[in-house]
């Protein structure tokens, strides 16, 4: 079955998240809240809505996915890959200062 849940990406630092059934944003789609129904479905989006107004979260976007046991997996590759991780490595770049 599918059902829907809502992603994002933290404002502070870019990586990808999911609206918790707790209400936080966590850094993994276990434990998401799931959306079964217009209404919830509808829920997901006002609390997206509302985190992006206080600066939580950027590129809230509810997507596809199906339960497989207690797993959930995104339909859509773009999810799939953003479930992974980032896909580069971050270049962390040192200035000198010049005394």
């Amino acid at each position: 079955m599918t059902v829907k849940v809502l992603s994002a990406n933290r404002l502070s630092d870019g990586m990808s998240v999911w609206l918790a059934a707790d209400g936080h944003w966590a850094n993994s789609i276990r434990g998401a809240l799931l959306a079964r129904h217009p209404e919830a479905v509808a829920a997901l989006e006002a609390a997206g809505q509302q985190a992006s107004r206080s600066d939580e979260v950027v590129d809230i976007n509810l997507i596809d996915v199906e339960e497989h046991g207690d797993q959930l997996f995104p339909v859509r590759l773009r999810e799939r890959i953003r479930l992974s991780g980032p896909t580069i490595t971050p270049v962390v770049r040192l200035h000198s200062v010049a005394g």
